[in-house]
C-alpha cells in the first residue's frame, strides 16, 4: 500500500507545489503558518495526504486523542496534507502542502511527494523554511533563497544563502527534486533567535509576500498584517522593559546599519561576550512576558 493517498486527482493548469514542514526547518512556526494562511486565503481544497505510519516515531511525534461529542475518543495522527487552489487570482494553479518533518525514511517520504507532483503535472516546487538568526526584531524580516536551477536562481532576487552543515527535510526534498530534474526553489525567513513565541506572523507575512512577488499573484493579507503588527508591539514592549534586552537589540540594529545584510546565526544559550544578557536568558524573559500578556487577555475575556 502506497504511503501517498490521493482522494481526488484535480485537473490543474501549470501547477506550482508549495510545501512547508513543521520541525527543524520551521523556526517560530513561520513557514507552516504562512502555508496554512495561504490554504485559508486561497480557499484551497484538501485532496491528498501521506500516511504517517512508516515515517514517524510516535513516541517522539505523538498522536493526539480528542473527545468527540462526549461519547468517544478519536485519535488524530501527525498530518501531511495537500490542498489545491484554482482561484482566478492565481496566474498558475497552486498545490499547498503542510506537513511535519519525519523521523524515518526521508528518501521514501520525499519520493511520495515527488509522486504526487508528477501525477499533478507540477513543474516547479517551492519549499518554505525559517531559521534562527542574529537579527533585530525591529527590522524588516530578511528572506534568503536558493535554487539549484540556474534560471530560477537568477529570478529569485534575494540574498543567496551559503549555508553548509546539517540539514532538514527541506534540504533533502530539494535535493530529491534536483535528482528528479524537477525545478525547485526555497525561501527562508530569518527569525530572531531570542524570540521563541510561536507562531511568528511577521516572518510568515514576509514569506507570503515573497511568494506573491515571485509567482505574481495577490492575496489579501490584512489579517496576517494585523497579527504581525500586534506581535511586534508585544515584543517591543517586552524589550523596552528589559534593559539588557534593549541594549542587545540596539546593538543588532546598529550592526545591521553598518554591515547591511548579515546571516550569522546565534546558538541558543550562549552569551555574546559584551556584558549583555545571553540569548537564552532573553528568550526566557520574553516568553514569560508574552505568556503573561496572553493570560491577562484570556482573563479579560
Amino acid at each position: 500500500m502506497s504511503a501517498l493517498q490521493i482522494h481526488e486527482l484535480p485537473t490543474l493548469t501549470d501547477p506550482v507545489l508549495i510545501v512547508a514542514f513543521a520541525g527543524w526547518n520551521d523556526a517560530g512556526n513561520a513557514a507552516t503558518h504562512a502555508a496554512e494562511f495561504l490554504v485559508k486565503g486561497l480557499q484551497a481544497r484538501k485532496f491528498a495526504g501521506i500516511d504517517p505510519e512508516e515515517f514517524y516515531d510516535f513516541s517522539e511525534t505523538r498522536p493526539q486523542v480528542r473527545l468527540r461529542e462526549g461519547l468517544y475518543r478519536e485519535i488524530k495522527w501527525p498530518a501531511n496534507d495537500f490542498f489545491y487552489s484554482t482561484t482566478p487570482a492565481l496566474r498558475r494553479n497552486l498545490i499547498l502542502g503542510v506537513g511535519i518533518e519525519p523521523q524515518l525514511k526521508w528518501k521514501t517520504y520525499s519520493a511520495a511527494i515527488l509522486d504526487l507532483a508528477k501525477q499533478c503535472g507540477v513543474n516547479l516546487v517551492i519549499t518554505l523554511g525559517a531559521l534562527l538568526a542574529d537579527v533585530a526584531y525591529s527590522r524588516p524580516v530578511r528572506v534568503v533563497g536558493f535554487s539549484s536551477d540556474p534560471t530560477l536562481a537568477g529570478q529569485i532576487q534575494v540574498t543567496p544563502s551559503r549555508y553548509e552543515g546539517p540539514t532538514g527535510i527541506v534540504g533533502v526534498f530539494n535535493d530529491a527534486c534536483r535528482q528528479a530534474s524537477l525545478a525547485s526553489a526555497s525561501f527562508w525567513a530569518n527569525v530572531p533567535h531570542y524570540i521563541s513565541a510561536t507562531p511568528n506572523p511577521k516572518a510568515a507575512l514576509a514569506l507570503v509576500e515573497r511568494l506573491e512577488s515571485f509567482l505574481q499573484f495577490s492575496i489579501e493579507t490584512a489579517e496576517l498584517s494585523t497579527q504581525a503588527f500586534d506581535f511586534d508591539a508585544k515584543v517591543a514592549q517586552a524589550v523596552s522593559e528589559n534593559p539588557n534586552m534593549a541594549a542587545y537589540v540596539k546593538q543588532l540594529e546598529e550592526r545591521d546599519q553598518e554591515e547591511g545584510v548579515g546571516l550569522e546565526t546565534a546558538p541558543k544559550g550562549k552569551g555574546n561576550g559584551n556584558g549583555h544578557a545571553n540569548g537564552h536568558d532573553m528568550e526566557d524573559a520574553l516568553q514569560r512576558f508574552l505568556q503573561q500578556r496572553k493570560d491577562d487577555k484570556d482573563e479579560d475575556e
